[in-house]
């Protein structure tokens, strides 16, 4: 590199013996630039830190919804035991299948028989965004009144509009899905989908390249699972029941990042575990 330079310093028409004027200088610190640029290293950190801030925020959520989950489960169960409380067990399972520490699902199960324990309930609110779109907002809360008040108050202040009851959930499917960190081979997860007794299934691309969703009937998303476990992709694989829409709707790009305020609005509220949407794009 210090040759290289020297040899553009000479080409420029300066002697390698004499300070060159500004312009040649310029030429040449274009021509070499430092290793690293400080402002370069800069925006790379920047970029790593919003990715794994990103990561660390849907951990949490996740790590927060399955939390609630297990005290819920526990309080209506009766129990704390997983084998005796077969709700409780369920929900153990699908947080297993979700990367959730065990440290956290003991402290869960432990908060649960404490007396001042929340009282946590599960439901659904529907709205509409930009361009046609629809949503429907999973919430798990201690407290409804609050809940119910910044869930509204969250679309208003996007844009949205709050929906009846009914009027979005009929345009969609309830179905379980099981995301998988890589691409599958349809014909293998066949196989193994016949293996574990699974009737229904569709494999699907991910929402992220080199991954993919396997959709099946909500009742079979553990046998589905299992089906993801003998394939021997168990690591990194997710399972959920998701409401998949029956008619995507392709916004303009600018009712899509409209749209995508609202809900990442929305999953910033405790209480909202969840947004699904129609949205194709």
């Amino acid at each position: 590199m210090k040759y290289a330079c020297v040899a553009i310093a000479l080409l420029s028409g300066a002697s390698a013996f004499t300070v060159p004027s500004t312009p040649a200088s310029s030429a040449v610190k274009q021509q070499c630039p430092s290793r690293l640029s400080p402002l370069f290293m800069g925006r790379a950190a920047a970029v790593r830190a919003a990715t794994k801030g990103k990561t660390d925020a849907k951990k949490a959520k996740t790590n927060g919804y399955y939390g609630k989950k297990i005290i819920m489960a526990v309080k209506q169960g009766g129990s704390p035991d997983p084998v005796a409380n077969r709700q409780l067990g369920e929900v153990i399972k699908a947080a297993k299948a979700n990367s959730v520490p065990t440290d956290n699902i003991n402290r869960a199960i432990k908060r649960a028989t404490e007396k001042d324990a929340g009282d946590f309930t599960e439901s659904t609110f529907e709205a509409y965004g930009h361009g046609g779109a629809s949503f429907i907002i999973n919430v798990l809360s201690d407290n409804a009144n609050r809940c119910t008040a910044d869930v509204k108050s969250t679309v208003n202040k996007n844009g949205g509009k709050m929906a009846e009851s009914g009027s979005v959930m009929f345009m969609y499917d309830l179905k379980g899905k099981v995301e998988v960190p890589t691409v599958i081979d349809e014909e293998e997860l066949m196989m193994a989908a016949i293996d574990a007794d699974v009737d229904d299934m569709e494999l699907t691309e991910g929402e992220e390249e080199g991954t993919s969703i396997v959709y099946t009937d909500p009742k079979e998303t553990g046998a589905m699972f299992e089906a993801i476990k003998a394939m021997g992709l168990e690591e990194g694989s997710k399972m959920s029941l998701s409401h998949v829409t029956k008619a995507p709707v392709e916004c303009t790009e600018e009712d899509f990042e409209k749209n995508m305020a609202i809900i990442d609005a929305l999953e910033e509220l405790d209480d909202v575990d969840s947004v699904e949407h129609n949205m194709s794009n």
